[in-house]
């Protein structure tokens, strides 16, 4: 195992003081790829948007001219029919452009969070395993659902509510200047700018106050899958109300920092309430002298009454989309931040396929360490020649496991190089070197789906037959054939439903059906009881023969066949040679043979 603990997630907080508004909105130019597939569809959603402003504007201003020819001082004797027609037409068009907008914009959207999800998902999958052991799945899985809903939102608010504002109140500006004195929109604009002004202001102290309730939302979440996750673990300890308590404090930072977030939309509101109703009774107090005067007719008091109502409906909630614009701005960013996260471990610009002849390995004055204070492995130099096992001993902690991360990939070397058919592991494409292994993995985490799912994974084209057979080399099938549900039986989340030994064999078996030039057993049957190692150990023996084998082992009785034995100490070989030879050497491994023989004869004693 790594010597990393469960950490936090190491990205930056949302509410990094470092950060500016401009590095919000240059998450705006990361979206923009996304949305240039469907330029035409952005085009045409654009011209109904404008199609459903002027219709919305029209609506007042054919209502001025209906009241108007009704109006008694004018002798109306007929009904303005084309008017009320045209009343309803745009009323109609009002509604039937938005909707049109809406139906062509849709895809639009759907397709560019589908395809951010999934880099991001790729992404994930890329970054190396420390990266993975430092995270936390809550935050990370959080960061995402956020990210991608802030998109959705980002488009909804921009396309449907900023733009369409910044259209209606120019179209208003132009109608309150051709029909009224410069004071109608003197009072409209003052108006409309201190809205804005307040409404910014207002928010960015909310948007802080976001930040933080979004942050202990998810560290509580953080915390409650962690819990759930290790359920056994918090029933061992009968500490049910330990993980309850230690929830419920981010849940009480959480629900205060919620509280205050309400308590600032209502002062949100009422400033903006109060900023419309002084505009609006100065407007109709304006609109209502001038019909007094004779200068305006009634029909122009509704027209005045009536763009402010449609200008300030939507003003209404710019508090409310600016909050919501800048979260979903602080959302993506935070889920792009994954994107930006370094992969450590990245194919070179010319990395090639790796050429098998064979399958020799060799490790060539490696050294490694995690931690640039903790140096794991000093120099280490062996080989596996191709088709041969060379086995891996030692106490925990002496560098066994590392070995196998290192041939994998999961880290590249600090020191000296891994070559496979004289092949520097650095120099080929990652997806064909793991291609050509293959790996059974002291600690087994299975999928929650099937059984045959599970085995399956090792090759996922492959046909039922074949992970009928593979089962059968891992001596699974009987036991599996035994379930009511066969090979449909479902195992759990990571494999809970199954004993240590069943999860050993379902790897065993996945590794089978991988069918791969060189196979790591890490400590493979270590959750196996003796009577069922003994039983599967012949088989281990019978798909390693003529593969590359590394076997990290703790019971030397499985390995007294290999090839070559390595006794590893303090990250350093310090002994090597076959199991006849290092018994003759009486050092080391002539100990540990000796200590683990006593303790198989005491059961028997």
């Amino acid at each position: 195992m790594s010597p990393h603990g469960s950490a936090s997630l190491s990205l930056p907080s949302a509410n990094t003081k470092g950060a500016t508004p401009r590095s919000d909105w240059r998450v705006v130019g990361r979206l923009l790829p996304y949305l240039l597939e469907f330029k035409v569809r952005v085009a045409v959603a654009l011209i109904f948007l404008a199609a459903a402003k002027v219709a919305n504007v029209g609506v007042p201003l054919v209502m001025k001219e209906i009241v108007d020819s009704l109006d008694p001082s004018r002798a109306a004797v007929v009904l303005p029919v084309a008017l009320l027609v045209m009343y309803g037409l745009l009323r109609l068009s009002t509604t039937l452009f938005a909707e049109l907008r809406d139906v062509v914009f849709v895809r639009v959207a759907k397709r560019a969070i589908r395809r951010v999800a999934l880099e991001v998902f790729r992404h994930l999958h890329s970054l190396s395993l420390r990266f993975h052991l430092e995270r936390q799945t809550g935050g990370v899985s959080r960061d995402i659902e956020r990210g991608t809903r802030g998109i959705s939102s980002l488009l909804s608010y921009m396309l449907f509510s900023i733009i369409p504002v910044i259209l209606e109140f120019t179209l208003v500006a132009v109608v309150l200047l051709k029909k009224f004195d410069w004071r109608f929109a003197a009072v409209t604009f003052g108006a409309v700018v201190i809205y804005i002004a307040w409404s910014i202001f207002i928010t960015e102290w909310r948007m802080e106050i976001r930040k933080r309730a979004n942050e202990l939302d998810s560290k509580a979440n953080s915390r409650a899958i962690d819990s759930l996750l290790n359920y056994e673990t918090v029933k061992y300890f009968n500490n049910e109300e330990f993980e309850a308590g230690r929830y419920d404090e981010h849940l009480r930072k959480f629900e205060a920092a919620e509280v205050r977030n309400e308590a600032s939309l209502g002062l949100l509101n009422i400033g903006q309430s109060l900023i419309i109703a002084v505009a609006v009774t100065l407007l109709m107090m304006l609109a209502s002298q001038g019909v007094v005067n004779g200068e305006l007719t009634l029909g122009d008091l509704v027209l005045v009454n009536g763009l402010l109502i449609q200008l300030y409906i939507p003003l209404n909630f710019l508090g409310m989309v600016y909050r919501e614009i800048k979260q979903s701005l602080a959302d993506m960013d935070r889920m792009f931040r994954l994107l930006s996260e370094n992969r450590e471990v990245a194919d070179s610009p010319g990395a090639t396929d790796l050429q098998l002849r064979g399958a020799r390995v060799a490790f060539e004055g490696v050294g490694f360490s995690y931690e640039s204070n903790r140096r794991i492995l000093h120099d280490v130099t062996f080989e596996i020649q191709a088709g041969k096992t060379v086995a891996v001993v030692g106490a925990s902690g002496s560098g066994k496991s590392t070995l196998a991360r290192l041939l994998y990939r999961f880290y590249d070397v600090q020191q000296g190089q891994i070559a496979i058919d004289g092949q520097d592991i650095r120099t080929v494409r990652q997806k064909s070197l793991r291609a050509a292994i293959g790996i059974v993995p002291q600690d087994t985490v299975l999928f929650n789906d099937t059984i045959f799912y599970n085995i399956a994974y090792g090759r996922p084209e492959a046909s039922r037959e074949e992970v009928i057979d593979a089962a059968r080399a891992a001596h699974i099938h009987d036991f599996i054939e035994s379930l009511p549900q066969g090979y449909d039986t479902g195992v759990g989340e990571r494999g809970l439903k199954l004993s240590g030994g069943e999860k050993q064999r379902v790897a065993i078996a996945r590794a089978i059906l991988k069918n791969p030039a060189i196979l790591i057993f890490d400590e493979a049957t270590s959750a196996l009881d003796s009577k069922s190692e003994k039983a599967i150990q012949s088989e281990l023996a019978r798909i390693a023969q003529d593969r590359t084998t590394l076997i990290i082992a703790h019971r030397l009785s499985t390995i007294v066949d290999a090839d070559q034995i390595l006794v590893m100490e303090g990250g350093r070989i310090i002994e090597r040679g076959t199991h006849r030879e290092l018994l003759e050497r009486a050092g080391a491994y002539a100990q540990m043979w000796a200590l683990q023989q006593q303790e198989e004869a005491k059961p028997v004693a």
